[in-house]
């Protein structure tokens, strides 16, 4: 799936469109540039899935978990993680992650590949580049998990 946003709230709003698409446990990867956006998507699922509270890039504390009881009714747990500041995949260890993977969650991870052979496969892939006038985002499903997600996203009404 192939999508061009013009501005960060057409970014937000698309994140919370796939929010109400994917159903834990699922995993999402977000690459791109620093600045890209892969934040502003993230802050739009967890506002999709409820949030009202701040949401900031995890980039210091690499895990920022988040409970949530979307509309649906059933409690939800996001986590969203920002690898880039990580200095080897095996610091996930010391940070819990073996045990937050038993969980039904939602994984939303930024700079996977700084976690490579430590994280969970995804099952969506979505790539944010720079082009002119907003952001282009490629969308893959790695899953059949993931496939399931997409046709529902692209089944939204947004």
């Amino acid at each position: 799936m192939e999508v061009q946003l013009d501005r960060p709230e057409a970014q937000e709003r698309f994140g919370a469109a796939l929010a109400r698409a994917v159903q834990p446990p699922c995993v999402i990867y977000l690459v791109g540039d620093l600045g890209a956006g892969k934040t502003t998507l993230a802050r739009g699922m967890l506002r999709g899935l409820g949030h009202v509270g701040a949401v900031r890039s995890p980039t210091y504390t690499l895990i920022e978990p988040y409970a949530l009881s979307p509309s649906m009714g059933s409690q939800v747990s996001l986590y969203h993680l920002d690898l880039y500041r990580l200095g080897d995949p095996e610091e996930l260890d010391y940070l819990g992650l073996r045990d937050l993977m038993r969980q039904d969650a939602l994984w939303v991870v930024e700079w996977p590949e700084r976690g490579e052979g430590f994280l969970p496969q995804p099952d969506l892939l979505i790539e944010i580049k720079y082009q002119a006038g907003g952001r282009a985002l490629s969308v893959t499903a790695l899953t059949a998990w993931g496939r399931a997600a997409l046709a529902r996203l692209g089944n939204s009404p947004d």
